[in-house]
């Protein structure tokens, strides 16, 4: 599309087409999205920000096969997207051969609207600008500071994060522990933080959170008190920190060596959605997770969910068993082969059993963009986290068996999918059914 802000990815100020291109993505794309993901994975991301400029204009089926030619090519020729594909808009053999099966059109049929209206008038400038005035980095894969764990997100990974503070945030994170829970703590749970901060930091471990009220402000001003560096992951722009309220302190952690981190670009406000979202980065930033104090939905415990999907050490502090903010981590203990955690020693314990995830193979990143996949070995944390197979298994619980209906409106999914997925699962050994309901294994 020449002539479109964005289609000028190698004249920004650097002359760095993949920075251009990723910071215009993070403009386009919702944190999390694995279809963008997968699309800049195929073609990196300058020529796949051209592929979508174009393919917001034609029929996902067309979409579809213009990007299965340019992967078949290498996706070299990216930048030159033409305006007609012999073959493409009837499936003929030369436009349906390709890495990913024909369900993919749906997934691209649901993405690229939902592209469309920033793709219209998108220009990153302005974020790239507001990221220089604040002194911040914008952080890419594979470059300089970018830390490796996050790439175990799979397609779902950041494809950039905008950061103030310290540049090299993967050796600020090199060993680090996240500490997350609720924001209604108790003086006993931002006690007990405020305490893991400190020692953690003390052993030269960063602390890793999210920046809100109780646990995760308590675990940075523990961390700062002693002169530890710590991290903060925001749900929305380094422009918005949040809450407003803890201003003072996510200023302190970027003055003391540390970082404020955003996945979103500048302008871009918080969000439950983003929240959610920013929770998976949490887990896969940081080598191990301790929750301290988390009732029995609260979001610490999708962080602790991440975690336990990649493979990362999790560990639960546990508190009086009348109190309600502590019932999760009581979960966590009794369900999900958490660790006690009592000190900031039993914390630092976790990193030496850390070991990296595997990375996701090729066909699991081209699964994601179909978004299914199919199941092949057994537990939660076999699975891709933003899979339905993932979802479908968040979703049953342990001590009452649910209908495929329930299981559909719990995992947010359509009912056909969750049946064709219950029975993937049945047939790999995670999930078994008793009388047309369904109970998981593990």
């Amino acid at each position: 599309m020449p002539g479109h802000p964005a289609s000028r990815s190698t004249d920004d100020a650097s002359g760095d087409g993949e920075v251009w291109a990723r910071a215009a993505w993070s403009v386009v794309a919702e944190p999390g999205d694995a279809t963008a993901g997968a699309v800049v994975a195929a073609l990196g991301a300058p020529a796949a920000l051209a592929w979508a400029l174009w393919a917001v204009t034609t029929t996902p089926d067309h979409a579809l096969a213009r990007l299965r030619r340019l992967v078949a090519r290498g996706g070299a020729d990216g930048a030159e997207l033409p305006d007609d594909e012999p073959g493409a808009a009837t499936g003929e053999p030369g436009a349906g051969s390709g890495p990913w099966p024909p369900s993919t059109v749906r997934v691209l049929a649901r993405a690229l609207p939902r592209w469309a209206p920033r793709l219209a008038d998108l220009d990153p400038r302005p974020a790239l600008d507001d990221l220089a005035g604040r002194g911040g980095t914008l952080l890419v894969p594979g470059r300089p500071g970018w830390p490796a764990r996050l790439d175990d997100l799979g397609p779902a990974a950041p494809l950039c994060l905008w950061a103030r503070g310290d540049p090299d945030l993967a050796a600020l994170t090199e060993r680090s522990v996240a500490v997350v829970g609720a924001r209604a703590a108790t003086a006993y749970g931002e006690r007990v933080a405020g305490d893991l901060g400190a020692g953690l930091a003390e052993r030269g471990v960063t602390v890793v959170s999210g920046g809100a009220f109780g646990v995760d402000v308590a675990a940075h001003r523990g961390a700062l008190a002693v002169g530890g560096r710590t991290v903060a992951l925001l749900a929305g722009g380094i422009d918005r920190p949040s809450p407003a309220g803890n201003l003072a302190v996510l200023e302190r952690l970027v003055d003391d060596g540390g970082a404020l981190v955003a996945e979103s670009p500048p302008g871009t406000p918080p969000s439950r959605a983003r929240f959610l979202q920013r929770n998976r980065v949490i887990a896969a930033l940081a080598g191990a997770t301790v929750v301290v104090e988390a009732a029995w939905r609260s979001g610490a415990l999708s962080t602790a969910a991440r975690a336990a999907e990649l493979l990362r050490p999790l560990g639960a502090v546990p508190g009086p068993v009348t109190s309600m903010v502590s019932v999760g981590c009581h979960r966590l203990l009794r369900d999900a082969g958490a660790v006690c955690v009592t000190d900031a020693a039993e914390a630092a314990e976790l990193l030496a059993g850390a070991e990296p995830a595997p990375a996701p193979a090729q066909d699991d990143a081209r699964g994601a963009a179909a978004g299914h996949g199919t199941p092949q070995a057994v537990g939660r944390g076999a699975h891709r986290p933003d899979s339905p197979a993932a979802r479908v298994l968040d979703a049953l619980l342990r001590r009452r068996a649910l209908a495929a209906e329930e299981v559909a409106r719990r995992a947010g999914l359509a009912e056909h999918e969750v049946v064709a997925t219950l029975g993937l699962l049945e047939l790999a050994g995670d999930v078994r059914r008793t009388e047309g309901t369904w109970l998981p294994t593990a």
